[in-house]
């Protein structure tokens, strides 16, 4: 029994919520990786447009609401989701063509992009904070839970709860549909297959006839539309707090190169390796090895590697050793060195 309360409590504190997680991570470093194999820079405000995307689906979520409409026992950000989309990935296409579009034209150096996009970030953090404030803000919808610790225990007689949100188990099945939705657009379709030739030889695909400008369009309307999916489920899942989404860029953007940057495959891969490594270094095993040990060897610590407060060193760590040993990524994209 107490080897079931330890297995319990892994998947309570560890293994799900990593899970969770990691799907937004890995919604997160598509975005990053779909941009840079298409036009070769860092995209440093894509954790801006997580948070407009998280933003315009709690407002969205917010009129729904007001007008009683809802698809309870569902959070009604699912209604508000498709909208969010449209709206942010039209700015989006707007910033591309004021912005982006013109140093394409005078070909300069994708480092110089890099800068602009941190400028294009902190023009959307100011407006997001203008629009919803800095405050925390919940998605006050729907059903929270699909299994509730309580009663998990009672069916089961363990002494350990085991508990699934709702936000949770929609962040999970939400990555799995459209990563496989991804995947199928990228190999079976010809604008899929045209956007793997372009970020593979950008001469040879130009030459092909294939059109820069439709390619580096449908990248934009892909990219963002991920982004705006894993902001609203990170949101969904641990509320709204615009200031985060920034920080959230950088486990985002070490899955993204832990993958390798330009590699879908690698994208989604680096994501969970990310979300599991920060969980399991930052969790205190106290609890499971009270489970596990007898009990004169029971830890009188927490038995933590490192406090929560700091689990995005763990991120900055594992980004820093790849870089320094494996620029290439775990599945070989493009260096970033």
């Amino acid at each position: 029994m107490d080897y079931l309360n330890a297995i319990t409590a892994l998947l309570n504190y560890v293994i799900i919520p990593a899970a969770s997680y990691g799907s937004q991570l890995a919604f997160g470093a598509l975005g990053v990786t779909i941009i840079y194999g298409i036009l070769r820079f860092s995209n440093f405000a894509g954790g801006e447009t997580m948070a407009w995307g998280a933003m315009f689906t709690l407002l969205f979520t917010g009129l729904f609401q007001s007008l009683g409409i809802s698809i309870k026992p569902l959070p009604t950000a699912i209604l508000a989701l498709p909208l969010s989309i449209i709206v942010t990935v039209s700015l989006i296409l707007i910033t591309d063509r004021t912005v982006y579009r013109f140093y394409r034209k005078k070909k300069i150096d994708t480092s110089i992009l890099v800068i602009v996009s941190f400028g294009v970030a902190m023009i959307m953090n100011g407006i997001t904070r203008i629009m919803v404030g800095p405050s925390s803000r919940n998605f006050f919808d729907g059903e929270r839970f699909f299994i509730k610790a309580r009663d998990f225990k009672n069916s089961t007689g363990l002494a350990e709860g085991l508990s699934l949100k709702v936000s949770q188990g929609i962040t999970i099945i939400s990555a799995i549909i459209f990563v496989s939705l991804l995947f199928w657009f990228l190999y079976k379709t010809k604008t899929g297959k045209s956007m793997r030739a372009y970020s593979d030889n950008e001469d040879l695909a130009l030459l092909s006839g294939i059109n820069p400008e439709k390619v580096v369009s449908i990248a934009w309307i892909i990219a963002t539309s991920l982004l705006v999916i894993g902001g609203t489920l990170y949101g969904l899942d641990k509320g709204f707090k615009p200031y985060v989404y920034y920080m959230l860029l950088l486990p985002s953007f070490a899955a993204a190169i832990l993958g390798g940057l330009g590699n879908p495959l690698g994208a989604i891969a680096g994501g969970f390796v990310i979300a599991f490594s920060e969980i399991t270094i930052t969790y205190a095993f106290k609890k499971v090895f009270i489970y596990l040990l007898p009990e004169n060897l029971e830890p009188t610590g927490l038995v933590q590697l490192i406090s929560t407060d700091y689990k995005f060193v763990v991120s900055y760590s594992i980004l820093i050793l790849v870089l320094l040993f494996r620029p290439t990524g775990i599945f070989k994209g493009k260096s970033v060195v």
